[in-house]
């Protein structure tokens, strides 16, 4: 957390509100541990990584969603045969990331 919290708290300086992506859970290999963040600011600025970069487009489009909507989301992101192609992780794992808005204290 400690490598995104300076975006994150500059981003709320400007008044803008602010989405945690978390790693909540891996199953083979996958590129980054459980408790890895991604941020990203309602103007669309991101900090730090949940996957390494394989599924980070789709964990945007989905924490937009969640400031919109304030609504959390969990994602489970993984490779099959037939998604080969699409969204994934390419090194063969599965994880399970939760969005959430990061709500005025």
């Amino acid at each position: 957390m400690k490598d995104i919290l300076e975006d994150i708290e500059r981003w709320r300086a400007r008044g803008e509100k602010v989405a945690i992506a978390t790693v909540v859970a891996s199953r083979r290999s996958a590129p980054r541990p459980i408790g890895s963040k991604l941020a990203v600011s309602e103007s669309g600025e991101i900090a730090g990584s949940v996957s390494g970069g394989c599924v980070e487009s789709d964990v945007f489009q989905n924490a937009q969603e969640v400031i919109r909507s304030g609504e959390p989301k969990l994602l489970n992101y993984g490779i099959t045969d037939d998604l080969a192609w699409s969204v994934g992780l390419p090194c063969g794992g599965e994880i399970d990331v939760f969005v959430e808005r990061l709500e005025d204290e």
